[in-house]
C-alpha cells in the first residue's frame, strides 16, 4: 500500500496549493478558499502566534506583493516535466513505434506557450495615465451598478472610467481590468487579454499531448509485458489475476517518475481545461472575471429592483451590460476598443 500512501500525501499537497491559491488569488468566496477558511479558524487555536505570523507574511509576500516566485515556479515544473519527457518517455516511444512528428509536437508547443508566456509578463495589460485618462473614459459607458460614474481611484487620483479597476498588487488602474495573475506577474486587462486566452489554450493543449504520449507509452509497455494476463500470489498463498490497481502498482514501481509526470498532467490539464472554459465564456459573453464575480454573473446589471426601475427589453441574465453579440464581443478581446473620434469640420 506505499504506492496508495504516496498518492494520498501528493493529492492532499495538490489540493491545499489549490485551496491556498483560492483564498489568496483574490477570489476568497470560492468552495475551496471556503474550505480553508474553516479550516484555518478550527486550528489556528493550537498554532503558535509567531508561526501565525510568519504565514500570514509569506502569504502576503506571495500573493499580495508582485514578485517573481510563481514565475520560477513555473519554469522549474517546466523543466522538470520536459526533461523527464526528454530523458525517458522520448525514447521508450520511439522503441515504440511513435512517429517523429507526434514526438516533436510538445516542443513545437512549448515554444508557442513560451511566446504567449512572455507577451503576458511584458505588455502592458492598459495602465491609465494622465496622459490616455480622458480618451479612455469614453471607451465604456457606465452600467450605474457595477461602475458609478465619477468615482475616484483613492490611490491613482483618477477619475475610473467604466469596466476599469485599480490592482492592489501592481498599484495601478488597469482598463477592462480581469485579475491579477500571480502566474505571470502581471495584470490581466484590454492589452494583454488575448495573449492570456491563448497562454491558456496553449499550455492546456502542451500538457494534454505530453499526458497521452505518456499514457500511451504505459499503456504499451502494460500490453507487450502481457500484465494484463498476469497473476500473482496473495498473502494466502493463491493465485490471484492481476488487477487495475496491482497494474498501476507495478508501473509506479517499474516508472515512479513517469507515472507522477502523468498524474500531474492530467491534473493540470483538467484544471487548466476549466479554468480556459471559463474565460473562453467570459469571452463570448463580454465580461471579465472582475465583473462576474462582483455580479455573479446571474443579476442584470441595469435593472434595479429596489427602485422599481426595469428594463423595456428581455434581459438574458447570462449576458452582461456590455454584451454586443458573440462575434464583436470575440472582436473586442483580440482588437481592443478605441474612443471613438468626432470628426472636425
Amino acid at each position: 500500500m506505499d504506492f496508495l500512501t504516496l498518492f494520498g500525501i501528493y493529492v492532499a499537497v495538490v489540493l491545499a496549493c489549490i485551496a491556498l491559491v483560492c483564498k489568496y488569488s483574490g477570489h476568497q468566496q470560492t468552495p475551496l478558499g471556503r474550505l480553508l477558511d474553516t479550516f484555518t479558524g478550527v486550528v489556528s487555536p493550537w498554532i503558535p502566534q509567531c508561526f501565525q505570523s510568519i504565514c500570514y507574511r509569506t502569504m502576503h509576500k506571495l500573493f499580495h506583493q508582485r514578485n517573481n516566485c510563481f514565475l520560477y515556479l513555473h519554469l522549474l515544473l517546466e523543466v522538470v516535466v520536459y526533461g523527464e519527457f526528454s530523458y525517458e518517455v522520448f525514447g521508450f516511444c520511439l522503441d515504440m513505434g511513435t512517429s517523429s512528428v507526434s514526438l516533436c509536437i510538445p516542443y513545437i508547443l512549448l515554444a508557442l506557450k513560451s511566446y504567449l508566456f512572455y507577451l503576458c509578463c511584458s505588455r502592458d495589460p492598459g495602465t491609465l495615465t494622465k496622459a490616455n485618462h480622458t480618451t479612455q473614459l469614453k471607451v465604456y459607458q457606465y452600467d450605474e451598478k457595477l461602475f458609478q460614474q465619477g468615482v475616484r481611484c483613492s490611490t491613482c487620483q483618477l477619475v475610473k472610467p467604466a469596466r476599469s479597476k485599480h490592482c492592489r498588487v501592481c498599484n495601478r488602474c488597469v482598463q477592462r481590468f480581469d485579475h491579477h495573475c500571480v502566474w505571470v506577474n502581471n495584470c490581466i486587462g484590454a492589452q494583454n487579454i488575448r495573449y492570456f486566452l491563448l497562454y491558456l489554450l496553449s499550455v492546456c493543449a502542451m500538457a494534454g499531448d505530453i499526458a497521452v504520449l505518456t499514457a500511451d507509452m504505459l499503456l504499451q509497455t502494460v500490453l507487450r509485458t502481457g500484465l494484463l494476463h498476469a497473476h500473482y500470489i496473495d498473502e494466502q498463498g493463491e493465485q490471484q489475476p492481476a488487477g487495475p490497481l496491482f497494474i498501476i502498482q507495478h508501473l509506479f514501481l517499474t516508472f515512479p517518475r513517469i507515472v507522477f509526470m502523468l498524474g500531474f498532467l492530467v491534473f493540470v490539464f483538467f484544471l487548466l481545461a476549466g479554468y480556459s472554459m471559463f474565460h473562453m465564456y467570459l469571452a463570448l459573453i463580454n465580461q471579465t472575471s472582475n465583473e462576474w464575480f462582483k455580479g455573479k454573473g446571474h443579476n442584470c446589471q441595469h435593472c434595479h429592483p429596489h427602485t422599481g426601475h426595469n428594463c423595456q427589453t428581455s434581459y438574458n441574465p447570462f449576458r452582461g451590460f456590455y454584451h454586443r453579440g458573440i462575434l464583436k464581443n470575440l472582436g473586442e478581446i483580440f482588437w481592443p476598443l478605441c474612443p471613438v473620434q468626432k470628426k472636425e469640420n
